[in-house]
């Protein structure tokens, strides 16, 4: 039997001709599909502003450039995320450090952050900059954690690179109603794909001016930004130190067509995960939780195996589902228990939350392609394995 993978993108041929109609214009980078995808994001989100690049680490990195993090600055992050989350600060020179999680909903804990940040005051070294993931396409609880950055005066950068398409209080994740800037992730096994990308959005007009040069090695055309008159039409001037993370017209003709099916794709894993809620009722894990005033886009669907429950360890069921073709896989190594971040003086036992959901995590397949037959080869192979 044909194996089935945690997550796949899919592609239909209205994605493929808007492709090719790319290829057959006279623009294949920075033409006017990065424009029509920005505004469709920015429609879609709530957002004012939208800043198209070339992948999600990279979107994070500029927001944390736009924000002004730099070298003897602070940044906390959830260790229950993909290293980008932590990354994105050390490239800027800036220190980065962890706030446990939730052990019910996987994401950055409110009252650990809390807890921290009293501490952190009396010690006067409070984070610059504050990232909350929405693990797994579920929302943090963005309200209390926007309170807290008033309080403490903290920025605000929303990790959203599981969750288009997903709601927070009603309202799309992604309007920056309680944060800076929010991030998006368009990686094939993401809601939808540009074949790589992301996405900034912010309702801050400065920031998204700053966003659009950074992206593009710092450099405007706009004489009104100009240290000195424009010596002709060909004149340009960096401002900043920038980056080349510009998305091509190929991907973002490829993302605008996908949005378009975004709300479908999220109908879909709504209907998947209440088939997996019901099929594994019974048996001896646990499933994932979806907190109140949220409404999850699913990215993934994370299971938790007890040893003392099941009988057997992560590992055991893991690669005995990967036996059976079901291409399981697990999300996420705690950041801070990565080599490198041990170098930097991480270690076992600072983030006992992330740590125990991690030692018994597994992604169950989750996408929108998955038909009921295979979802229910998946729920009898694990029921096999149990």
């Amino acid at each position: 039997m044909k194996p089935i993978p945690y997550a796949r993108q899919t592609i239909t041929e209205a994605d493929i001709q808007a492709v090719v109609a790319v290829l057959r214009s006279d623009f294949l980078t920075q033409g006017p599909a990065i424009e029509l995808f920005e505004k469709a994001v920015a429609s879609y989100c709530g957002a004012r502003h939208t800043v198209a690049v070339a992948n999600a680490t990279g979107a994070l990195h500029l927001a944390c450039l736009a924000l002004g993090l730099g070298k003897g600055d602070l940044l906390w992050t959830s260790p229950n995320t993909f290293v980008a989350s932590a990354n994105c600060a050390l490239y800027t020179g800036a220190n980065v450090d962890f706030v446990d999680i939730d052990p019910v909903s996987y994401n950055l804990s409110v009252k650990a952050l809390e807890e921290k940040l009293v501490a952190a005051e009396k010690k006067g070294r409070l984070p610059k900059v504050v990232i909350p993931v929405h693990f797994a396409g579920q929302s943090c609880e963005m309200d209390r954690i926007s309170a807290l950055g008033k309080r403490y005066g903290f920025k605000i950068i929303e990790d959203a690179s599981h969750a288009i398409g997903g709601s927070y209080r009603d309202e799309k994740i992604g309007n920056c109603r309680f944060s800076d800037i929010t991030v998006f992730s368009f990686h094939p096994v993401k809601i939808i794909t540009s074949a790589e990308g992301g996405m900034l959005a912010t309702n801050d007009a400065g920031l998204q001016q700053k966003l659009l040069r950074l992206r593009s090695h710092g450099i405007t055309r706009d004489p009104s930004l100009m240290t000195r008159e424009s010596d002709g039409p060909w004149y340009m001037q960096q401002l900043d130190l920038g980056y080349n993370y510009r998305m091509t017209d190929m991907q973002a003709a490829l993302g605008e067509q996908q949005l378009r099916r975004v709300n479908e794709f999220i109908v879909r894993r709504h209907e998947l995960a209440k088939r997996y809620d019901a099929g594994l009722r019974a048996l001896p894990v646990t499933l994932p939780a979806q907190s109140p005033g949220t409404h999850s886009a699913l990215h993934l669907y994370p299971i938790h195996i007890d040893k003392k429950r099941t009988g057997k360890s992560r590992r055991q069921v893991f690669e005995e589902l990967v036996a059976r073709g079901i291409l399981v896989n697990v999300h996420y190594i705690p950041v801070h228990l990565q080599p490198y971040y041990e170098k930097l003086g991480f270690k076992q036992g600072q983030f006992p939350a992330a740590e125990h959901y991690y030692d018994g995590a597994i992604s169950l397949p989750m996408y929108y392609g998955l038909s009921d037959n295979d979802q229910d080869r998946v729920i009898q192979s694990l029921t096999e394995v149990l």
